[in-house]
């Protein structure tokens, strides 16, 4: 009885820790129509791109990188010449894999008609009179292709943007399934279910550059890989044992590598993963639910013990794949298998020691009577909820070519999405990235035809220009309209801009408003509780307003583009309010000089006096620039220059100091 009190206990803790049920669904929904939509066979001809590993699957633990998987389209890899008959040979260059001196779960990457990109043609190598393609000379290649600057992590690039680091593999695709685990499909009597394993079996597998360590080939390998496999069996899973799976990734972080040098981390998410998969496949407990969560954790944790004293990991897929081989042996072994057999003796409370989980412990062990209850619903107000939809909507609110016919495509691509099943979560995101590509082609449109086109060239433009960035503010956030207001702006409508600034400034003053995870919960609740997504989306939730680096918006603040763009960031991110007195400033001094002054003085007061409510200490760089660029336009320079020098002073998110230096050089003070 108290190892089922202490499961409910932890249950709590951990979905409090990692998400309830309906937490990780819209997070994976999110991610999916944001997917679906980029990933369009249209635009993507030479590449797709796919967010894996743990967030992927629906976490969002401090520290866990955000890992991309980059595909070319334009090569397959087949297993044998008979699978040539399903490809035309002139859109597709064939690879043929030769795992016959390759570890399993490992293979070369044979080119047998030598044909392909230039890029893959400078990783190949000459053996035994035939080209492969090196996996090492593939990192090289493209490691720093996506994000200058990476430096190579395992098959990745890796760096970090801020806080959050990433990693992007390179991969090639098979749409077959790997002789080399055709046993995994006989495994599958009870789990998966024979649907999802055809599913998986005709989505194939992936290829990711990195050799065995013990291989004859270790710098020309290639490591088979299930990422898409896996994260379909994690979606599979009911939610217990996914915060089972959770709850080891926890322990190996908290606890098992906890103090350890990143060399002397032997253990690793993966191998938790792993366990789980095995544990579930071999019925290892008749029922995982809320009560049995720590007989679940334990029964995995025996199975990693067996496997570190075995000395043998056997992948899920290819069980002939021993994961142990390279590095968990011989003497790293013992002391492995010593640490965690020292935290087995302590049995259940060897989780004492984990922070997030110990005390959910020891609430039970001191209060024997205490009432645990595992609804979600009771965990997570509606509140907290919303706060985290929207901030999965604004993280994955991003387009990523900017011309008009991408716009038009992701549009039409938009229409076909509307006519799957959607869960509400798809539908909120798909309206957000539906008023993103309005907003985004409604500038582009201006800047095309401003200079080259005939006056009624440009009426006609302007009037659907107009509709779109409108149409946008319908679908999107609140501060969504000062698209609008920026729009008029560039096209010399002030009083247009005015009057929606005004419109503006009374939403974005409501005491119910949520700006990132500032909101009064129950006013929030009182105006908008239990209405749709979209409702509180479009009346109640501002964001910072995204200005992509490719479309220039308003004149006053291209040099910040251009030096963001220079250093490979791709957008600016400004505070709704601070965007929306910049605005104010440009538009009054047109029509009324002493509205303009009012305005500049509340950018002042709010730049130089919030306290990281309104102008998030991220984005203070760009919103002292922006104070410096107002000031500077009235004509009071000293108070620019000290505006442009606190701009120097932030964290550079945006990475605007050449323009800020040109700026100040400007002043000639």
């Amino acid at each position: 009885m108290a190892v089922q009190r202490i499961s409910e206990s932890v249950y709590v803790g951990i979905c409090l820790k990692i998400g309830t049920q309906q937490q990780v669904t819209y997070r994976r929904d999110i991610q999916d129509i944001a997917e679906m939509l980029k990933n369009n066979e249209i635009l993507n001809k030479q590449n797709t791109v796919m967010l894996s590993g743990s967030r992927r699957e629906g976490f969002r633990l401090s520290g866990s990188d955000m890992d991309h998987m980059h595909c070319l389209n334009n090569h397959r890899v087949i297993w044998d010449f008979s699978q040539c008959q399903f490809y035309n040979t002139q859109e597709h260059a064939l690879i043929l894999c030769d795992s016959s001196e390759s570890p399993p779960g490992f293979t070369l990457l044979w080119l047998p008609l030598e044909r392909t990109s230039h890029g893959v043609m400078s990783a190949c190598v000459r053996m035994n009179g035939m080209l492969y393609i090196s996996s090492s000379k593939y990192r090289e290649v493209t490691c720093s292709l996506v994000f200058p600057g990476s430096s190579p992590h395992g098959p990745c690039g890796s760096g970090s943007f801020g806080s959050v680091e990433y990693d992007t593999a390179h991969c090639f695709i098979s749409d077959f399934w790997p002789p080399s685990a055709s046993s995994w499909i006989g495994r599958c009597h009870s789990w998966p279910p024979p649907h999802v394993v055809n599913d998986i079996i005709r989505n194939g597998c992936h290829f990711v550059a990195i050799g065995h360590k013990l291989g004859n080939h270790t710098d020309n390998e290639w490591r088979i890989s299930f990422s898409q496999a896996e994260y379909k069996l994690v979606c599979l899973m009911n939610h217990t044992q996914f915060l089972i799976y959770g709850l080891l990734k926890l322990f190996l972080k908290e606890i098992i590598n906890e103090g350890l040098r990143d060399e002397d981390k032997l253990l690793c998410s993966y191998h938790m993963k792993t366990a789980v998969f095995w544990a579930i496949q071999q019925n290892a407990l008749p029922h995982w639910y809320p009560q049995n969560l720590m007989v679940g954790f334990w029964v995995c944790f025996k199975l990693l013990l067996k496997w570190v004293y075995e000395g043998v990991c056997p992948n899920f897929f290819i069980p002939e794949n021993n994961m142990f081989l390279s590095n968990i042996y011989g003497e790293a072994q013992q002391t492995l298998f010593t640490r965690l057999y020292r935290l087995y003796e302590n049995g259940l409370a060897l989780l004492l020691h984990s922070p997030s989980i110990s005390s959910y412990i020891t609430n039970v062990l001191c209060n024997p009577r205490l009432t645990i209850c595992t609804d979600e619903h009771t965990l997570i107000s509606e509140v907290e909820v919303d706060e985290d939809i929207f901030g999965e909507i604004y993280e994955n609110d991003a387009i990523s070519k900017m011309d008009l016919h991408t716009c038009e495509i992701y549009l039409h691509r938009v229409e076909q999405l509307l006519g799957l099943p959607l869960t509400q979560y798809h539908i909120v995101m798909l309206q957000k990235l539906t008023a993103t590509i309005l907003q985004c082609t409604a500038f582009m449109l201006h800047s095309m035809y401003t200079n080259t086109g005939s006056n009624k060239q440009l009426f006609i433009v302007d009037k659907v220009a107009c509709r779109f960035v409108k149409l946008s503010a319908k679908f999107g956030f609140v501060s969504d309209m000062l698209y609008i207001a920026m729009y008029y702006y560039k096209s010399f409508r002030y009083r247009d801009a005015l009057s929606v600034i005004d419109i503006t400034k009374v939403k974005l003053a409501q005491p119910y408003l949520m700006y990132e995870s500032y909101v009064d919960r129950e006013r929030y609740t009182e105006a908008v509780g239990g209405q749709s997504l979209s409702t509180k989306m479009r009346q109640t939730v501002a964001q910072d307003i995204q200005l992509y680096n490719d479309i220039f918006y308003i004149n006053e603040i291209i040099p910040e583009q251009q030096s963001s763009k220079q250093n490979n960031e791709p957008s600016l991110y400004i505070p709704p309010l601070v965007l929306l007195y910049m605005l104010e400033f440009l538009c009054s001094r047109h029509v009324d000089t002493m509205r303009a002054q009012r305005a500049l003085d509340d950018l002042q007061a709010l730049v130089h006096h919030d306290q990281g409510q309104l102008v998030p200490v991220e984005l203070r760089d760009i919103s002292w620039e922006i104070l410096g660029i107002c000031q500077q336009i009235t004509g009071n320079l000293h108070a620019a220059l000290y505006s442009y020098q606190q701009s120097l002073r932030q964290y550079p998110l945006h990475k605007i100091q050449t323009a800020t230096r040109q700026r100040i050089q400007d002043l000639h003070l």
